[in-house]
């Protein structure tokens, strides 16, 4: 598949998604909206909807770009964003989303797309779907706007786990790796472990010793290690793979969500300043339109849960229709690349390559 943030919307013709449709901050109506603009734009995109058909029903109908493309499935639960995880395993069967990951587990939908509770979905994604053999941990990467060609750099884990050890890091470079392969269409990926200096003797430990095993894995696996790299090489072209623990991956991850929130906000402050500025601003609006879209953090919606035997996006729970809607691309721009079994695959050979070449051997 071509490069993940700049396909073509034809890349979702014929793929079947499970949508969440109760999980969001927004309602049931943000997450129709936002399937209404994707299906717009691709019609051989259907959907396997979950949650409440009495709310859901007219909400749909209401779109004439989903009629006849919605499976809505009724369920009477919802998952909030404050339950916790383990109560969520032992009473959220019923639940929305439950039963989308259910589709998936069953085959019915290739991927499955929710904005509800992060640790919930992990949770039930875990349990239902499995975890990829050799993954201790699973990751959640996402699409960070970067100076390199293809627009976009890969960060992962962003939130899935806060710990994570030499190996669990290792694995999230297999991962990364993959993912830039199938989902950016990079050949041979730039790694990079972030870390507070570029230096070999900065870090914690666990960090040094994951950068050994990252550097030792990569001819097997693959992709070029380049080494540390720091908070500001995250937007950067000089890598492509940005690896991390999940404390630190969400932290820069809100971060930079709200710095990009902010100067939105103070050039819109700016520029309503004098009648001056409001002239200025008509004649800088397309350069300012782009830069809005550039940085507009809905438009790089969509945590990719990796390591699992099924591939599950993960929305942001304050999503509107635009992030919604780019989730979904997401989604159904792995699902056109097969990216579930070429993970799994990846994962596989790299483990034995790497096996190999520490002198280990197949069993």
């Amino acid at each position: 598949m071509a490069q993940s943030a700049q396909a073509p919307d034809t890349a979702m013709s014929e793929v079947v998604l499970s949508i969440d449709a109760m999980g969001g901050d927004r309602g049931p109506s943000a997450i129709v909206d936002g399937m209404a603009k994707s299906a717009a734009k691709a019609p051989g995109l259907c959907f396997i909807v979950h949650g409440d058909s009495a709310a859901l029903d007219p909400l749909i109908a209401r779109k004439p770009a989903l009629a006849g493309r919605c499976d809505v499935r009724h369920a009477e639960g919802v998952v909030q964003m404050d339950d916790k995880p383990s109560q969520v395993m032992r009473s959220g069967k019923e639940t929305s989303m439950w039963s989308t990951i259910e589709a998936v587990r069953n085959g019915e939908a290739t991927v499955a797309v929710s904005c509800g509770n992060t640790g919930a979905l992990m949770a039930m994604s875990m349990v239902r779907l499995r975890k990829i053999e050799g993954v201790n941990r699973p990751a959640i990467a996402c699409l960070w706007p970067s100076r390199n060609a293809h627009g976009f750099n890969i960060m992962l884990d962003v939130g899935a786990d806060i710990r994570a050890d030499e190996t669990d890091l290792l694995h999230y470079a297999l991962m990364g790796a993959s993912y830039a392969r199938n989902g950016m269409g990079l050949s041979r990926p730039r790694v990079g472990l972030l870390n507070v200096g570029t230096e070999e003797f900065k870090g914690r430990p666990e960090l040094k010793l994951a950068g050994q095993a990252i550097e030792r894995a990569a001819q097997a696996a693959d992709y070029d290690f380049i080494g540390f790299v720091e908070g500001g090489d995250i937007p950067s072209d000089r890598v492509d793979v940005i690896v991390t623990d999940g404390f630190t991956g969400n932290v820069a991850l809100k971060t930079g969500e709200g710095t990009a929130t902010l100067i939105r906000d103070f050039l819109g402050d700016a520029f309503r300043y004098s009648i001056l500025s409001r002239a200025a601003a008509l004649l800088a609006y397309p350069s300012l339109r782009r830069l809005s879209k550039r940085i507009d953090p809905r438009r790089m919606n969509g945590g990719v849960f990796l390591g699992l035997n099924g591939t599950v996006v993960k929305s942001h729970g304050a999503s509107d229709a635009t992030g919604v809607a780019a989730a979904i691309k997401l989604a159904a721009q792995l699902s056109a690349a097969g990216f579930g079994e070429r993970l799994a695959s990846r994962i596989a050979a790299s483990e034995r390559a790497i096996a190999q070449a520490n002198g280990g051997s197949e069993e």
